[in-house]
Formats: structure tokens, sequence, C-alpha cells
């Protein structure tokens, strides 16, 4: 059907504006997404192109409750000090030797950014971790920003890791178990490349000798759980949800009602105040990610995107095993500069019109996972690339030596090559292999 070019033209006007803000972060990314899901929606009720019963039907409402549920179980958790005990175990585990310390941090960072969210790891790791370099006399710096990038690299092994993967995850209708199956291996290999480029990066700063070691060794990492009962009911709900997540597709349950069945028994079994628990969910976030999915759904009623993915059919099926290559790095290109979550929210839409376009879904699959690949670790080039990596350079402003941009960009852009390289490789293996 051709498109109508009045309509086509508003749409992306509303669309092409909104995302100007967005990049130009003048003002509040949620008060961008909004005011353009708004402008979309009044644009299409005029022109008769986007009812608004479609744009309450364009919100993934499944991808919104994965996101909540797995909000609220972290606020739960937050509040026990779990976190804080077992960093302090790691670090003391280390015996105060920087390259020791770095790895182990970095490796729980990862760990806990796979099944909990990443911002909020940083949020409650960092603080710790400046801590513990300022009783060993060391820089925060390295350590801080290794915790970042490898926050980042965890969040891409697990449906529930990082909301890209999330909205790409659920977009496909992927498990939690295809996603870790599929794209845990990624996260590991890209983990150890990435160490490995640190090595000569960090080399002089970690080449020092800690100094009051016996000091760290003293710390009593009790004292950290504010809540030591409740931390060890949080961790028996959390061994539940796991479970269910790894069983879901079996039960017939969707991964959003597993995390919102978590919420609700981490409420009833820790009996925290609801009220502060609730004030620790980023309802900004939820509210961003409902916008983008009006925004884009405006897009798609215009009739655009299904063109889009006309277009990018041919080349999928001409180019087989360039065309997932081409993702990876466009979106990783893309996912420097602009929000990620804003990206696969306006990619995924495409990718499902190829199979209406005559695509079998097996020959798809490669471009999800190339999307997710890149969406994700695309981030690790800029310091405005990924909310972990903004959450942790605003608190090493907290230190004497903040990080910079440059100081960032320095550590950031290798990594960034390095886990698209590495992330590429498998991507082709599995599309050759038919394991993708």
């Amino acid at each position: 059907m051709p498109l109508d070019p009045l309509a086509t033209g508003l749409a992306c006007a509303v669309f092409l504006l909104t995302y100007v803000f967005l990049l130009s972060e003048r003002v509040h990314r949620t008060i961008a997404a909004l005011a353009g899901a708004v402008a979309m929606v009044l644009v299409g009720v005029a022109f008769g192109f986007y009812p608004q019963e479609e744009a309450l039907a364009a919100i993934d409402f499944r991808t919104l409750f994965l996101v909540t549920g797995m909000m609220i179980m972290v606020s739960v958790l937050e509040g026990t000090g779990a976190t804080e005990f077992l960093a302090i175990r790691i670090a003391q585990a280390s015996r105060g030797r920087p390259w020791r310390l770095l790895v182990g941090l970095g490796a729980f960072t990862a760990i806990s950014s796979a099944f909990l969210d990443n911002v909020t790891t940083m949020v409650l790791v960092a603080p710790i971790t400046v801590s513990i370099a300022d009783i060993l006399e060391l820089s925060p710096l390295p350590f801080l920003i290794t915790e970042a990038v490898f926050a980042v690299i965890g969040g891409l092994a697990t449906l529930v890791g990082d909301p890209a993967t999330m909205i790409v995850g659920m977009g496909a209708g992927f498990g939690f178990m295809d996603v870790l199956i599929h794209l845990g291996p990624v996260a590991l290999l890209v983990w150890f490349g990435c160490l490995l480029a640190f090595v000569p990066i960090f080399r002089s700063s970690l080449s020092v000798h800690a100094r009051n070691v016996e000091k760290l060794l003293t710390i009593d990492p009790h004292k950290a759980l504010v809540e030591p009962e409740k931390a060890r009911r949080m961790a028996g709900v959390l061994g539940i949800v796991i479970l269910l997540y790894l069983l879901h597709q079996s039960m017939g349950l969707e991964p959003s009602t597993v995390a919102m069945l978590g919420a609700a028994l981490a409420l009833v079994v820790v009996r925290p105040d609801v009220r502060k628990v609730l004030g620790g969910v980023e309802w900004s976030a939820i509210l961003f990610y409902g916008s983008l999915f009006v925004l884009v759904g405006g897009l798609e009623h215009v009739g655009l995107l299904s063109q889009v993915a006309r277009g990018f059919r041919w080349f999928a099926v001409n180019y087989p095993l360039l065309a997932p290559v081409v993702l990876v790095w466009v979106a990783g290109i893309l996912s420097a500069v602009i929000d990620n979550v804003a990206l696969v929210i306006a990619l995924v839409p495409v990718l499902q019109g190829l199979v209406s376009h005559g695509i079998p879904a097996s020959e798809v699959g490669p471009l999800w996972w190339a999307l997710a690949v890149g969406a994700v670790l695309g981030g690790l080039a800029t310091p405005i690339g990924s909310s972990a990596t903004v959450v942790t350079i605003s608190l090493s402003e907290r230190t004497r030596n903040p990080i910079t941009a440059g100081q960032w960009m320095r550590v950031g852009i290798p990594a960034w090559f390095v886990s698209l390289s590495l992330g590429t490789l498998l991507v082709i293996m599995g599309t050759l292999t038919g394991f993708y």
C-alpha cells in the first residue's frame, strides 16, 4: 500500500524531533519521549492514521511489567545491604592485590548485572569500591571504569540483565534460557577479551603496592547487612525467581509474569516499607519506555516501518551472512550516541516485519541476536552510551579525581571495539552453524 506523503512526513517529523531532543539532553529523556508520544497520537488522530486505541495497543506491557517486577525486587534487595556485604567479602579475598581486586569486583559486578538492573548494581557497588580504594590508597578510577564496563557486558547475558536485551527478547519471543544460551557465551568471551585489553591500559596505575591491607581485612562485612534476616529471605526469593526463569517456557509462564510474581513474593516474604520500595523504582524509566513504544507505533501505523522492513528484506535475503554483521556495527555505532532503548524500540518492529514479508522466522534469528549484541555493547564507547556509565561517572564526581570524558573513552573505545569484534565473530559462527 502506498504511503500517504503528508501523514508520513508528519510522523517522521515528530519522531525525528523527539530523537533530536533525546540526543541533545537539553530536557530529561522522559519528558522528551512523553511529549513526542502525545504529539504522535494527536497528529495521528487529526490525520486519521493512528487511532488512540492503536496507540495504547502499541505499548508492550509485557516488557513494562518485566522491568517493573525486576525493579521492585532490586529495590527490596537494596534495603538489606546484601550487595555491600558481598563486595566487601570479595575485596578481602583479594588481600589488597590491585589486579586481583579489579578482577574480583569486575566479575561480581558482571554477574550481579546479569540478574539485577545494572544501574542499581553500580549505585550499590561504586561507593563500596571508592571506600576500599581509599583504605588501600589506590586510585578508584580503574576499578570504577572496569565495573561500569562489566556491568554493561553482564547485562547482555540474560533476558533481565539490560532493558535493551529485555525489549529485543520480548519482541522476538525469546525465553530466559534462549537468551542465556545464545548471549551468555558472547558476554563471557567479551568479558575475558576486555579484561585482557585492560592489562596494558591499567598496568601503571595498578602496579603499585596497596597500603593498609590489614585495615581492610579487619572490616566486619556483617555490619553492612542492615537487615540480615530480610537479606536471607530475599536470597530465597531470588533463588525461586531464577529457577522459574529457567523453567518458565516449560511451565507456560511469561517472563513478565515471573518478574511480577517475584516482586509480589518479595513484598510478602520480606515485608519492607512499601513506600520506600516503590520510591526506589525508576518510574520515569518505565514511562520513558512506554512513551517510546507509542512514538514508534506511529511510524508503524503510517506504514514507514513496513517499507523499511521490505527494503531490509532484500538485503537480508541476498546477503544472509553480511546482514547480521552490518546490524551489529550499525547498532553498536548508534548506541554510542543515542539511548540503546530508544534504538531497539525503533528497530524491533522492523525485524518483526521481516517475517510478514516472507523471511522464515529461523532466518531472522541471527538478526535478533545481532541487534542485542550491537545495541548493548555499543554503549561502551562514550560516557553517555549507557545508563550504567552515566551513573558511574556521576558517582565518581564525589571523589578527588572524577572520571573525565577523555579518561572514559581511553578505556571505553578499546572495550567497545573488542566487544563488538568478538560479538561479531560469535554472531558469524552462530549464523554459519545454525546455532542462531
